[in-house]
């Protein structure tokens, strides 16, 4: 039996479908059948060579979603649970974390850690079935399973994405607490999730910029209280909402590097501002050291990928939450394997909030 998947050959180039030998599970290994996988910006940017130490060619497909078909032997989940044949399961894409390292004992910063790869982009095609643009994606030994619960769908958990643990991480570092007002810089899958997390944190109000009117509209369904376009007033529309202060916290979820400055000058003086979405390098913007950050007396932090905590309180929060924000809704539209590269073109121009490729 052979299986289908689609493969990013190299920068610039059009993604492929080729058929790969169906893998026989090692001692510790499963294999999916998958169910969906996303496409998120980081696909775009591996599709355009953003990113270092990409080994092309890849199976892309970082976040993925499947049920099991066959375990070498008796594997569990992070629960400490015996994971069954048909179970619909979740993983944590970073694998192979050393726990040796200064950064995983000292920093506890696992994900820099330098052996750390990364399903559907830091393992090629060429290792096997290693991404979720895949009809089956083989989980080697040791990858950390998470069991969707049945209050949460597959549906559910794909339409998140990598776009929940990541806000998730973010919402973290933005220590939101009771009465906050907060804003996103971008409407996107992190954005959104940062939106209903911020919301579910306790904050008083949440407002959330975007340009692009699909995204805003999919912002109003996630909960947000107030919506605004990228335009010369945003300004001053964004002090009017907050008593003319600004808003306590400021998560920039957009990937664009002018969003920075303009969240500093947005955010209250004394408040937080987490920049998340700054993944690939997209240029320099001029940051003035005093105006924007010393006199406001502003607090500025960086937020880099997710770890395991992050993915399964993820799940966690939707079997909480999911009824209450729209995550399903983000979903503009499901790919096949042939339709990857439309796919890819719609996540870049914007056309979509969230495409899911369904092998």
């Amino acid at each position: 039996m052979s299986v289908r998947a689609a493969v990013m050959v190299g920068p610039n180039l059009p993604v492929e479908v080729r058929a790969f030998p169906m893998p026989d599970p090692e001692p510790g290994a499963v294999i999916l059948r998958t169910l969906a996988s996303e496409v998120c910006g980081t696909d775009v940017h591996l599709l355009h060579g953003r990113l270092a130490g990409v080994p092309y060619p890849i199976i892309p497909g970082h976040i993925s979603v499947g049920a099991v078909e066959a375990t070498g032997g008796e594997v569990t989940d992070v629960d400490g649970r015996v994971i069954e044949q048909g179970d619909v399961v979740t993983f944590l894409d970073v694998h192979e974390t050393c726990n040796a390292c200064w950064h995983c004992l000292v920093a506890k910063l696992s994900t820099r850690c330098p052996k750390r790869k990364v399903y559907g982009i830091t393992y090629s095609a060429d290792q096997g079935l290693l991404g979720g643009w895949s009809e089956r994606i083989y989980l080697k030994p040791g990858v950390h399973i998470v069991r969707l619960p049945a209050s949460v769908s597959p549906e559910q958990w794909i339409a998140a994405g990598c776009g929940l643990p990541t806000a998730l991480h973010a919402v973290d570092l933005a220590a939101i607490r009771i009465g906050d007002r907060v804003l996103v810089q971008g409407a996107g899958p992190v954005g959104l999730s940062a939106c209903a997390l911020a919301l579910a944190s306790g904050a008083a109000w949440v407002g959330v910029v975007d340009g692009v009117a699909i995204r805003r509209e999919a912002a109003e369904r996630m909960g947000a209280d107030q919506v605004f376009d990228l335009d010369a007033d945003l300004e001053r529309n964004v002090a009017a909402a907050t008593l003319g202060r600004g808003p306590d916290v400021v998560i920039e979820a957009s990937g664009n590097p002018r969003a920075v400055p303009q969240g500093c000058d947005l955010a209250r003086d004394g408040g937080r501002y987490v920049i998340v979405g700054q993944y690939a390098d997209h240029g320099p913007v001029e940051i003035n050291p005093h105006l924007h950050i010393n006199r406001k007396h502003l607090t500025v932090q960086g937020c880099w990928g997710s770890d395991l905590s992050h993915i399964y309180r993820g799940v966690e929060a939707l079997a909480r939450f999911g009824g209450r924000s729209a995550w399903s809704a983000m979903v503009s539209r499901r790919y096949a394997l042939d339709e990857v590269n439309e796919a890819l073109a719609d996540v870049q121009a914007r056309r979509v909030v969230k495409a899911v490729i369904v092998p």
